[in-house]
């Protein structure tokens, strides 16, 4: 159980979580101190606000919380950082779909990175509210908090030596199988594309694979983008777009952190995880651009961009859970910049030819507060991916990056006897700022969405 759950007859403070539009309302009858109080320190619910108001004899009487025009229980991830040690309860009425995201947000903002550099703690507790089920919300924030820490290690304690232990950590933890396929291994075992990327780095590239379940299962692949720091290889990368490239396995840290949660809520699937990880590294044996690589799948590449690798080493790693017999694929990347441009750094968008499953998963968005877009596969902008010598090119043209790169990457999602249901999320795995619930620092966006999809097909 989360730490900062307090029991539910814990002696606790009262939370008044209050809308702008309820605001004057909340001070009617109100004694006139609350109001000046209130009005000292500019709060009017205002979204994320905290006003901590003392009872007479100086000790804590009350929590406002403002939800300002638009309510949502994302909100009460401010509450966390904000809080003196002690502990409280939701004192507002609630239903039990709130009840639980309340709870969920809450924790969200207790999260601290301090590997580093000592910081406080983060000692408040919050009485379950209505309608949560702590385990389930426990369970869900610590694998949020096991991506926000991989995201957030620096590439010199996190290149792919400490990845891959990353990965065998989760599958001794949680008695899952793994495979581990590096170095010349790649080549010898067709996975050409990864290798390719990642040869130029000190530690060899490679593939993790995690199994855990019933091999009869459903079965369920997760794909995420390894790239543990990207150089943009020998089309380098300016100082300023390589500083936050300790990210670039966002994509991974997003499938690790899901693999923790549906390991532990035991959904009948068999589930496995495919995490090619590599360093895109400047060196003698750096692959060009104007190179033709030949994939897992047989489809020739020409390389026009060494920046865009991480599609590449996606595809090898698509092939194989295809191969596998996975009746749902999801990849997971920080694939582009062009989706920041779109939906900016908190929304990531989610490219899908499947229906049912982009319905379910926009539905899983809301419940879990937890924002995805869809965006259209578009299948006329194929012709951005041709090339004069191979079977494609590894970038598009100047326009919509984000729908070339998930075209791209459809290319070696189905083969001639196999087509799979499949989703590729385009996530940035940033904060650039605090914002309640998600404090500056490595993200791992549209988690908790699609392990409460996951949670609702197959549990």
């Amino acid at each position: 159980m989360h730490i900062n759950i307090a029991p539910p007859d814990a002696p606790s403070i009262p939370i008044y979580a209050i809308s702008a539009k309820d605001w004057p309302n909340y001070l009617d009858g109100k004694a006139i101190g609350q109001a000046v109080w209130a009005s000292s320190h500019d709060f009017k619910a205002q979204a994320g606000r905290v006003l901590l108001l003392p009872a007479p004899d100086g000790s804590l009487e009350r929590v406002l919380l403002g939800l300002g025009p638009v309510p949502s229980p994302a909100f009460y991830g401010a509450l966390a950082a904000k809080l003196p040690v002690g502990d409280y309860h939701i004192a507002t009425p609630v239903n039990k779909e709130q009840g639980h995201a309340i709870m969920v947000s809450y924790l969200l903002g207790t999260y601290v990175y301090n590997r580093y550099k000592a910081k406080e703690v983060r000692a408040a507790r919050l009485v379950p509210p209505f309608g949560a089920d702590s385990q389930a919300a426990s369970i869900t924030v610590s694998a949020v908090e096991l991506g926000r820490d991989l995201v957030n290690t620096p590439p010199n304690d996190m290149g792919p030596d400490a990845l891959e232990a990353a990965a065998l950590t989760l599958a001794q933890q949680h008695g899952a199988e793994i495979e581990v396929i590096r170095g010349g291994e790649l080549v010898a075992q067709n996975y050409p594309l990864i290798h390719a990327v990642g040869r130029a780095s000190a530690q060899e590239p490679r593939l993790v694979i995690l199994r855990l379940g019933r091999p009869d299962a459903p079965r369920v692949g997760l794909i995420g983008k390894g790239v543990t720091f990207d150089t943009g290889g020998l089309n380098l990368k300016t100082g300023s777009s390589m500083a936050l490239m300790k990210k670039d396995m966002g994509g991974a840290a997003c499938v690790f952190a899901l693999f923790s949660a549906l390991a532990q809520a035991r959904l009948d699937i068999h589930l496995s995880i495919y995490i090619p990880i590599v360093e895109n590294s400047l060196g003698s044996q750096s692959f060009r651009p104007s190179d033709v690589l030949v994939a897992r799948n047989g489809l020739s590449i020409e390389i026009d961009n060494t920046d865009a690798e991480g599609r590449l080493i996606l595809a090898d790693a698509i092939s194989r859970a295809r191969e596998d017999g996975n009746q749902l694929l999801i990849d997971m990347a920080t694939l582009t910049g062009a989706a920041r441009v779109a939906l900016g750094p908190e929304v990531p968008p989610f490219f899908t030819e499947d229906e049912t499953l982009a319905q379910d998963l926009s539905e899983a968005a809301a419940l879990t507060h937890d924002p995805l877009w869809r965006l259209p596969l578009w299948r006329p902008y194929e012709d951005d991916l041709e090339s004069p010598i191979a079977d494609l090119k590894n970038s598009g043209g100047p326009f919509a990056g984000a729908i070339n790169g998930a075209l791209f990457l459809s290319k070696f999602v189905t083969c001639a006897d196999h087509y799979p249901s499949w989703v590729h999320v385009d996530v940035y795995c940033w904060n650039p700022k605090d914002k309640p619930g998600r404090p500056m620092g490595g993200e791992v966006h549209a988690v908790r969405a699609v392990e409460a999809m996951l949670r609702k097909r197959f549990g």
